[in-house]
């Protein structure tokens, strides 16, 4: 009887540990995820900045436009590119993907409303795949690829598209 009760309580055991494969580097990047996206919903561009790699970032907008040149970001560009206010974004199926000692693969999805540049807001909705490094103790976002997934939409290429 004890031997049952004991090999019960050891399986039960056994799969609440097995349960959550992820590293430590996952689980932190997990958690940095949601923290980043908090600090934009809350205009904390500080913390965005610190959460972002120092040697600069390299990303593509969901809105079709080409890829951005790497830049090394600060609180005043954020807040200057969020003139017309952040929106709230919320993080939903989150992944996270160890490839070595300092690169975690990720892929999300981000949906909420942002600014409509009219003084009012509209839907959003993104598939969004990045690399998260760690730089020093910390683990920053180096690049963020955003693929619409607001039912189709697209963008025509335009000359700003190019500058900046």
């Amino acid at each position: 009887m004890f031997r049952n009760i004991f090999l019960s309580a050891a399986l039960i055991f056994s799969v609440v540990v097995f349960a959550d494969a992820h590293t430590d580097a996952e689980k932190t990047v997990l958690k940095n995820i949601e923290a980043y996206w908090d600090a934009r919903n809350t205009s904390d561009w500080d913390k965005v900045v610190a959460m972002s790699s120092s040697a600069g970032m390299l990303n593509t907008n969901s809105d079709g436009s080409f890829h951005k040149p790497m830049a090394t970001q600060t609180a005043s560009d954020w807040e200057r590119q969020s003139a017309g206010g952040t929106g709230v974004i919320q993080v939903h199926a989150s992944e996270a993907h160890q490839l070595n000692d300092t690169t975690v693969y990720v892929r999300y999805y981000a949906e909420g409303v942002v600014a409509d540049g009219n003084g009012g807001m509209k839907p959003y909705r993104t598939r969004v795949t990045g690399v998260w490094v760690k730089e020093g103790k910390n683990w920053v976002v180096k690049t963020s690829h955003f693929s619409s997934a607001a039912y189709g939409g697209t963008h025509q290429t335009v000359q700003a598209d190019f500058e900046d």
